[in-house]
């Protein structure tokens, strides 16, 4: 996917050329020209790398940085800073600032700084996702002996016709002698998209009701592939089965019944 870049200075022609490099090398880039600009951007969007210049009219830089921390914690921020600024930079350092560049900053420099904070936030947001599904996976494990204690009597069975039916606390679609188990995170995938049948539900909302946990925009699709693939394997064993979870393109996926 193609990161999305915040430049933040109040310089234009500055601005502008850091803009334009980094189009260049194939970013999908922003620029604010004031702190507070910046602060309103990084609160209704989301940005994987944040240049921003220390010397500001207004709302400095460590302002800016101090409250990105808060609203965007996850977007990596390069300081811009002229040589009588270094202490401020240093300063800011300590605030999780990725990385500082002096002006003027040669494109060679900029590009080698902004491709080593970008290939650490892809790192650090592998592991998030792999330690996100760990703990889940055995959360899961912790609670299905409790959670079917807790359903044991109590029948809740949805009819999709056809004689086919879905016993959501036992995770089984059964039609005549035809029956299918799910595991844990497909039943709740189905019971997700049963209680919402004919509603499109975005890629970021399924994992949020099915997983437990948020993530990014670009992320979420491929949270839900593999797990929405197997689930429709096993609803295809079952008349109409193959056509019931749709794919509504770029947004998420909706639940129907012919």
């Amino acid at each position: 996917m193609t990161a999305r870049i915040l430049v933040v200075d109040d310089e234009e022609t500055m601005r502008r050329s850091l803009a334009d490099i980094l189009r260049l090398e194939g970013y999908q880039v922003q620029a604010a020209s004031h702190g507070a600009a910046a602060v309103e951007l990084l609160k209704r969007e989301t940005y994987d790398l944040m240049l921003l210049d220390l010397k500001m009219p207004g709302m400095d830089g460590l302002e800016v940085l101090r409250i990105a921390t808060k609203v965007a914690p996850n977007t990596l921020v390069i300081l811009l800073t002229a040589h009588g600024s270094l202490e401020s930079a240093i300063q800011a350092l300590r605030q999780d600032a990725f990385d500082y560049l002096l002006k003027p900053s040669t494109p060679q420099q900029i590009i080698k700084s902004v491709e080593g904070a970008l290939s650490r936030q892809a790192e650090a947001r592998h592991k998030r996702i792999l330690s996100d599904r760990l703990d889940s996976s055995w959360q899961e494990l912790i609670n299905v002996e409790r959670l079917e204690l807790e359903h044991a009597g109590s029948k809740h069975t949805v009819l999709l016709g056809d004689g086919i039916s879905v016993d959501l606390p036992r995770r089984e679609i059964s039609s005549g002698d035809q029956k299918v188990s799910l595991t844990p995170t497909e039943g709740k995938l189905l019971k997700v998209l049963l209680d919402n049948r004919g509603r499109v539900l975005s890629h970021r909302e399924l994992v949020q009701l099915v997983q437990g946990y948020e993530v990014a925009e670009w992320e979420a699709p491929e949270v839900l592939r593999p797990l929405v693939s197997r689930l429709r394997q096993k609803l295809s064993k079952f008349p109409g089965g193959k056509s019931w979870i749709n794919n509504v393109r770029g947004t998420g996926y909706v639940f129907e019944l012919e």
